[in-house]
């Protein structure tokens, strides 16, 4: 026997599975990774529609993140200028191609701005829209793609990031139900950016520092009930 299948052999039989066959253990993984059991769900989340986008502007807002709720898409163009004006910042905006935002009237803002494509560091405020919200925690979920490039999510040094309300999930296991059940096994995005909140750090002398691994400061509008 080689060390190899020695300490193969002792692995397994620690785990109590030195009698089964790689068939019967392969066959109980994949078993496993088709059903995508479900994790204990808290209570806090599970609530009605306005319940639950309310619950999901709180926490927000305790993790430092703005919030701006709006009745219709076509209202985010005017609250993007609204903040960009509230912080004294430039009226110039980076996005990807969503074609959610796309549908939008950008155009009714004369003095904004609008870029498109992956963000660089001459780029102050990043815009994107969400796949998802979670409100027990008032994370956001991001997916990776031309269409909300990641590089919009850390680069700039204020994002605002639009996301529907109907969106809005009581939990994060609901998200990733959905992102399967959206793209199936072997089409999912290269990756799944959960945000919450602004970047920070109390790394240094324990110290909260915002910005230390991406944008300074997160501004959220909640379109619809």
């Amino acid at each position: 026997m080689s060390g190899r299948n020695a300490i193969l052999g002792k692995l397994r039989g620690a785990l109590g599975a030195a009698g089964e066959s790689d068939s019967a253990r392969r066959a109980a993984v994949e078993q496993r990774l088709a059903g995508a059991p479900r994790g204990l769900v808290p209570a806090r989340g599970q609530l009605g529609g306005k319940e639950r986008a309310a619950l999901f502007c709180s926490m927000a807002e305790v993790v430092t993140a703005t919030v701006e709720r709006v009745g219709a898409s076509g209202d985010v163009p005017l609250a993007v200028t609204r903040y960009l004006r509230s912080r004294n910042l430039a009226p110039s905006v980076r996005m990807g191609e969503d074609e959610r935002l796309a549908g939008m009237n950008w155009a009714s803002q004369r003095s904004l701005e609008v870029k498109h494509g992956p963000a660089g560091r001459e780029d102050e405020v990043g815009v994107s829209h969400a796949f998802a919200g979670v409100a027990e925690t008032g994370t956001i979920a991001m997916l990776s793609g031309k269409e909300n490039p990641t590089t919009v999510n850390f680069v700039p040094e204020n994002h605002i990031i639009v996301v529907e309300a109907a969106d809005i999930a009581g939990d994060l296991e609901t998200v990733i139900a959905r992102m399967r059940e959206k793209f199936g096994k072997g089409a999912m995005p290269r990756i799944l950016n959960l945000i919450t909140g602004p970047s920070r750090s109390g790394d240094i002398e324990q110290t909260m520092l915002l910005g230390a691994h991406g944008p300074r400061s997160l501004h959220i509008i909640v379109v619809g009930e």
